[in-house]
């Protein structure tokens, strides 16, 4: 009985390192093409910050990833 406990658990603990990781790499992303955005597109960083709006940032970053996203599966 005590094998099984230790299954579940390392399942469970295999789940949350899984969880960890995605969201480490969806964060890893967006930090980078928030960066890349105040690299190429400042006016655009600076006016929705300024206004309080995010849709304009937002939009810019979806951009940004999915031409990132496009190129490299151009590449592959």
């Amino acid at each position: 009985m005590n094998v099984d406990v230790d299954s579940d658990a390392e399942a469970r603990g295999d789940r949350v390192v899984s969880v960890a990781v995605l969201i480490g790499l969806v964060a890893a992303v967006i930090a980078g093409a928030t960066i890349w955005l105040v690299l190429t597109d400042p006016v655009t960083v600076a006016e929705s910050i300024e206004d309080g709006e995010i849709s304009p940032l937002v939009q810019q970053l979806a951009q940004v990833i999915v031409n990132a996203l496009a190129a490299l599966l151009d590449y592959l």
